[in-house]
């Protein structure tokens, strides 16, 4: 049995008062792992920080006052509940959400006075972005280039790991989307990032998994080689 508390129902804090950056730094490294992990609890944070327990509920219950962290109460038998920690919507705006108000407004110009240029837009930012990742992965074997296009991914604020699973693929996964804001309102933007994964890993299935637009916590994509695949209308909606 799950109840929900935490801060969620407060006033939150505006996206442009308060950045990641200025968080403190114990702070900031629970929030950071709270955005990777998801909801977790409090022993493993603190295990996953090399911190005391205590140290990370003050934390948490200072985090919780700011608005930042909410919990969930689960029960699983007799005894006290555990508490589950995860972020508020308030504290995903500390992270880097790549300007989505000013770019949806300059987007809403372009699409009133041209649709179809909205499109080419999309796609001259993904051609910039195949050409760079490609001259980064050449000369790479498969694994290597995952991981090369991992670390492409986390440069550019997607918050991305990489995991290898027992079935021989790779999980690539974005615990952040750079362009979420953008992605809300335009779906061109979720399939040109589906599109450009395909497009520097033409040896490779690529398959997305999760999707933070459709109520995900994060985006991720299975990449195992075989026959790759180039993007179809459907996909933009995955």
């Amino acid at each position: 049995m799950t109840s929900e508390v935490g801060a969620e129902h407060r006033t939150s804090p505006s996206d442009a008062q308060i950045a990641l950056t200025t968080l403190p730094i114990t702070k900031r490294a629970v929030v950071t792992t709270l955005k990777k992990r998801g909801e977790t609890t409090v022993e493993a944070l603190a295990e996953q920080l090399g911190l005391t327990v205590s140290g990370v509920r003050q934390q948490l219950m200072a985090l919780e006052r700011d608005g930042f962290v909410a919990f969930s109460e689960v029960r699983e038998g007799p005894g006290r509940p555990r508490h589950l920690y995860r972020l508020t919507p308030a504290a995903h705006g500390l992270f880097p959400k790549a300007y989505a108000d000013l770019t949806n407004e300059l987007l809403d110009y372009v699409d009133d006075a041209d649709p179809e240029l909205v499109a080419r837009i999309f796609d001259r930012r993904r051609e910039r972005r195949i050409a760079g990742a490609l001259a980064r992965m050449e000369g790479l074997d498969f694994g290597a280039q995952i991981a090369e296009l991992t670390r492409i991914l986390d440069e550019d604020g997607y918050l991305a790991d990489l995991e290898r699973s027992d079935d021989g693929s790779y999980i690539v996964t974005e615990r952040n989307c750079a362009i979420f804001g953008v992605a809300l309102r335009y779906g061109q933007a979720c399939g040109s990032e589906l599109d450009f994964i395909r497009r520097v890993l033409p040896d490779a299935q690529v398959e997305r998994i999760a999707h933070m637009v459709a109520g995900a916590h994060n985006c991720s994509y299975r990449i195992q080689p075989g026959p790759n695949r180039l993007l179809s209308a459907a996909d933009s909606d995955e």
